[in-house]
């Protein structure tokens, strides 16, 4: 009879990640801490004598003219653009807690500019803007979870 194993992880934060990890073509990944450790291997297994092996992943091909990763997907509205998180993580609107943030309402931003961090798997992801504009409403909540395509900030276009 099988046992089963209680895990404590967010399989919404496992989806992304594996996303993630295919997109950069990550044939292996492995992350532990006090509750949960996670190994994960692409590829096909090759037997032979001793332990096993996996073949490379195969190599992943990128769209020509690709966005940077730490360029956040922007979903275009009627009222303006929205900025959305790459990451499953946790959203800071500034670079530190006593420091001030990046963006406010009515702030004017060129493209490239930071707006945000968002923090997965230890990593502090700066999001940037995809267009210039006007932030018109931050919809993150500063030091909160954010999921993969949650809408971040929305963005009127100048």
């Amino acid at each position: 009879m099988a046992r089963r194993v209680s895990m404590d992880i967010d399989l919404k934060q496992l989806r992304s990640l594996l996303r993630l990890l295919a997109k950069r073509n990550v044939s292996e990944f492995e992350f532990e801490d006090e509750h949960v450790r996670v190994r994960l291997t692409r590829g096909d297994l090759v037997r032979g004598a001793g332990a096993p092996v996996y073949a490379p992943a195969p190599a992943y091909q990128e769209a020509p003219a690709a966005a940077p990763a730490t360029a956040a997907p922007v979903v275009a509205e009627v009222d303006g653009v929205y900025v959305t998180s790459p990451f499953v993580g946790t959203f800071y609107r500034s670079p530190s807690p006593d420091a001030p943030s990046f963006v406010e309402v009515g702030s004017v931003v060129r493209e490239g500019q930071t707006l945000c961090i968002v923090e997965a798997m230890k990593l502090m992801n700066e999001i940037e803007a995809d267009a210039a504009g006007t932030i018109v409403e931050i919809l993150g909540e500063n030091g909160k979870s954010v999921e993969f395509g949650q809408k971040l900030f929305r963005l009127r276009k100048s």
